[in-house]
């Protein structure tokens, strides 16, 4: 699928964020936050992960593919100092969404400004009945974990941002490109989809501010109530 730059609201500060610049800094070595601690942590649960979810993959899989198209699609998303990588999804959307989400923010206004706010609609008729339910359960991230063995995510870390958002982050981008994005984080437990697109900016430079081993395991456990509940999933 292609990236539709459609109406983002930039977050507006045009002044350095306090505490980034120190916290980048200290982002390597062996206790930092692309460093060894967390990456081994990051392969260890990714590890792990795999082998007790790979029934479930399959099976969300095969009910995709039972669904019509490919059962999981890749999209460029930005990553750490800039680069761009390969991020794997199930697919939940239709093969023609880009052309359906066109369409309708071309004849709704109501829907081009939820868009603009959020980057996401509540009734978004791109999304097949499979699609619905793993977006609902988080299921359609699992094949990041790939991903993060690989080295181009984290198991915590920052929403991974499409790269014409680049230039809608303002002073954020700074933290943003400081470490990898994660498969979750404070934008997954704060809120998910009920975050308008400044406040997940505004979440990530907090993270990376405030990055610490206890962070990310906090992270981790306020995680699963939030994928058990849905909570602001759509």
């Amino acid at each position: 699928m292609s990236q539709m730059p459609l109406g983002l609201k930039v977050p507006g500060l045009e002044e350095g964020v306090p505490g980034v610049p120190d916290a980048i800094h200290c982002a390597g070595g062996v206790w930092g936050i692309n460093g060894f601690a967390k990456r081994a942590l990051d392969v260890v649960i990714a590890i792990a992960a795999l082998i007790l979810l790979s029934p479930l993959m399959l099976l969300t899989a095969l009910a995709i593919k039972l669904d019509g198209g490919s059962a999981c699609f890749v999209q460029a998303r930005l990553g750490r100092g800039g680069r761009a990588f390969d991020m794997y999804k199930f697919r939940s959307m239709h093969a023609d969404a880009d052309r359906m989400l066109q369409e309708l923010i071309d004849r709704c206004p109501a829907s081009r400004a939820e868009w603009s706010m959020f980057q996401k609609l509540r009734r978004d008729p791109r999304i097949t009945p499979v699609g619905r339910f793993i977006r609902a359960t988080s299921i359609d991230e699992l094949p990041q974990l790939f991903n993060v063995l690989k080295g181009d995510m984290s198991i915590v870390g920052q929403r991974p941002i499409m790269l014409h958002q680049r230039e809608h982050y303002g002073v954020h981008i700074e933290g943003y490109e400081a470490a990898r994005p994660g498969i979750t984080g404070l934008w997954q437990v704060r809120g998910r989809n009920q975050l308008s697109f400044q406040q997940r900016a505004e979440l990530g430079t907090e993270y990376v501010r405030d990055w610490s081993l206890g962070l990310d395991l906090r992270i981790i456990v306020m995680t699963i109530p939030a994928l058990i509940f849905s909570t602001g999933a759509y």
